[in-house]
């Protein structure tokens, strides 16, 4: 089976600053006017009007560099664009790739290397120093406190948040043979995969989107998992060997769910997020990283998810915790109502039941 890896991604609007007010013309200049030919009484002359001064101000939108991370902001530059004339002027949007420390270290597993922000930090400074002006995260990177004076007041509409077998030998995890290795750095996939499949071995696989694939075409690994949101904002379905449903890997918090972030103080791009989020995602990922909250979860913590609207127009939810190993796995669900506090509470209430049946030793591996 062949991997085709995407062409590369369109590039962002070259950076334009914004055009200041007109200045006056220099003194000198003005001197020389003076001294040129006097007119003559009732002569006319043109003058040419000053230039209006453009108002346009960049608004900079701060993300990793990595294909998947710059396709999110290119996504909402595109959404800004179409909600807002005056950010379709030209220099009116740019985009800054900011390498934050998840990036920079890719040989060891997320949970060596210092746990939560791992993707967020440096950006978060940008954003508190003014170096841009909105910060666009993938939701499940994001920990579960905000830093002081910043805001995620904005959620793009969610992917579609199921897991994606990839195998050029299976068409199936059923059908990987005893000892087959599958690539993952995600706690979360490693335990669930093993407590389904406890024949299986598996190994840290880290790295964008597309070595993961490469390595895979390489056979580095049998088979690997990825998310079908990102697959799918990268074109890149057609390497998709099947979609796992919710009953076989319930997915990690806020997955396939984007955020974008602001300073408390900055009126003028809240206003812009306003109109971009989506409500029914916002309250969503509220829920589930409520759950992750009362869990105290960390990178070292297989933890999964998921809220949605149900057929009544409430919000049902259902989220896990499990060992490493996947030996031991404890659930909780929830129903209550689609709003700010129903979402809160039912994740949190879901989060202490869990932790109440895990019982004080469980997390001692964390």
């Amino acid at each position: 089976m062949m991997f085709s890896l995407p062409q590369q991604l369109e590039r962002p609007a070259p950076e334009l600053a914004g055009a200041e007010s007109q200045t006056r013309p220099r003194a000198r200049a003005f001197k020389k006017q003076r001294t040129g030919p006097k007119l003559q009484a009732g002569q006319i002359v043109a003058v040419a009007a000053p230039e209006a001064p453009s108002t346009t101000k960049t608004l900079r939108i701060g993300t990793r560099g990595s294909p998947l991370a710059l396709a999110q902001a290119y996504l909402t530059r595109d959404k800004l664009k179409a909600a807002f004339p005056q950010l379709a002027e030209e220099g009116a949007l740019e985009i800054c790739i900011i390498k934050t420390t998840g990036d920079k270290v890719l040989s060891q597993p997320l949970a060596d290397i210092g746990g939560k922000g791992l993707f967020t930090k440096e950006i978060d400074d940008a954003l508190l120093d003014g170096r841009i002006d909105i910060a666009v995260h993938s939701m499940k990177d994001v920990p579960t406190y905000l830093p002081p004076r910043t805001i995620l007041p904005c959620n793009l509409p969610r992917e579609d948040v199921r897991d994606a077998f990839i195998s050029p030998t299976a068409k199936d995890l059923s059908e990987l043979p005893e000892g087959a290795v599958v690539g993952s750095a995600s706690l979360r996939r490693q335990a669930q995969l093993l407590n389904k499949y406890p024949h299986l071995q598996v190994v840290n696989f880290r790295g964008n989107v597309q070595s993961r694939l490469r390595k895979l075409s390489e056979g580095t690994v049998s088979a690997t998992l990825l998310a079908y949101a990102g697959l799918k904002r990268l074109n890149l379905t057609d390497s998709i060997t099947k979609i796992l449903e919710i009953d076989d890997m319930l997915p990690a918090v806020a997955q396939g769910a984007i955020g974008i972030a602001c300073r408390e103080d900055d009126t003028a791009s809240q206003e812009f997020l306003a109109e971009l989020n989506h409500e029914d995602t916002r309250l969503a990922t509220v829920c589930e990283r409520a759950f992750l909250l009362a869990l105290d979860g960390s990178c070292r913590t297989p933890i999964a998810g998921l809220a949605v609207r149900n057929e009544s127009g409430g919000m049902s939810f259902q989220g896990l915790v499990a060992s490493p190993d996947g030996k031991k796995v404890h659930r909780g669900s929830r129903d209550g109502g689609m709003n700010q506090e129903d979402a809160y509470k039912l994740g949190l209430d879901a989060g202490e039941q869990v932790r109440k049946e895990a019982g004080p030793g469980f997390f001692t591996w964390a």
